[in-house]
């Protein structure tokens, strides 16, 4: 039987002024297994940095959205699924709260305000044949860009580079933010052949493409195509920042080849 794979891989950096430590985006990503039916899934996530312990909440989001424990409670990507992750997130919160605060102002904020996180994740499917089936799910700003032949032939959410930075949707940890949560949520499906790429991003970086792409629909693929390390990864975002062309945030780009073979081996940057 015909099989795609999905090889992934994640480019980050923290905001100027922050340490690697202090990056409050987050990603991650489970290659699936089509030999045994385990379905390929990947995430982003952008922490609010003004949010209560941001990079904890997002860094639960992440491992429960990918199985991993013990974050566990990975989620259908249906409407009633979703859901039902929601209220699992959120009482898993509330759960692991402190068991001291250093004062009041930090207790109330951590009961009251909480955190937040916009996220995109996504699951892949094997179909008949030389095709799979991609499932998406979005709240807030982080974004999908599908490409075909070094062309751009869908946009989850479909966002104009003037949507970013005003006050997305997200993943609220307050259970009385749930409903607004279940209307806001965005789904989608895409048909994936093989040679596709798919790059996940969070604001700064979706929001850089987007005004790309707008001026010429081919210009950003072929440069993130061709990040190979990190540090081609941080020559791009400091170029970029230096002409004010993308915003001094935390930086994420999750990017995704689909291929008809596995990978032979796995290569680890330092």
């Amino acid at each position: 039987m015909a099989m795609l794979y999905a090889q992934m891989v994640v480019f980050h950096r923290a905001k100027l002024g922050s340490s690697a430590a202090e990056w409050e985006d987050g990603a991650g990503y489970d290659p699936g297994d089509p030999t045994t039916g385990r379905n390929a899934r990947c995430m982003v996530a952008d922490g609010a940095t003004e949010a209560y312990d941001s990079i904890r909440w997002v860094r639960q989001l992440v491992e429960s959205f990918l199985g991993v424990e013990p974050a566990g409670g990975k989620p259908a990507l249906t409407d009633q699924g979703m859901d039902e992750w929601f209220g699992l997130m959120q009482q898993r919160w509330l759960d692991q709260a402190p068991a001291t605060f250093a004062n009041v102002f930090e207790e109330r904020k951590f009961r009251q305000d909480g955190s937040f996180a916009t996220l995109l994740g996504c699951e892949i499917a094997q179909l008949p044949g030389l095709r799979s089936r991609l499932t998406a799910v979005a709240l807030g700003d982080a974004v999908l860009f599908h490409v075909r032949d070094g062309r751009l032939i869908a946009q989850f959410p479909d966002m104009a580079a003037s949507d970013f930075g005003l006050d997305p949707d997200g993943m609220f940890t307050q259970p009385s933010q749930r409903e607004r949560m279940r209307a806001r949520l965005r789904r989608t499906e895409l048909v994936l052949e093989v040679g596709d790429r798919l790059f996940l991003a969070t604001d700064a970086v979706a929001a850089w493409i987007v005004r790309s792409t707008a001026t010429d629909g081919s210009s950003p693929w072929s440069i993130l195509d061709g990040i190979v390390h990190p540090q081609q990864f941080d020559s791009l975002a400091a170029e970029q920042l230096e002409t004010k062309q993308m915003k001094n945030d935390d930086l994420t780009l999750l990017r995704v080849q689909i291929t008809e073979h596995s990978p032979e081996r796995l290569v680890v940057c330092q």
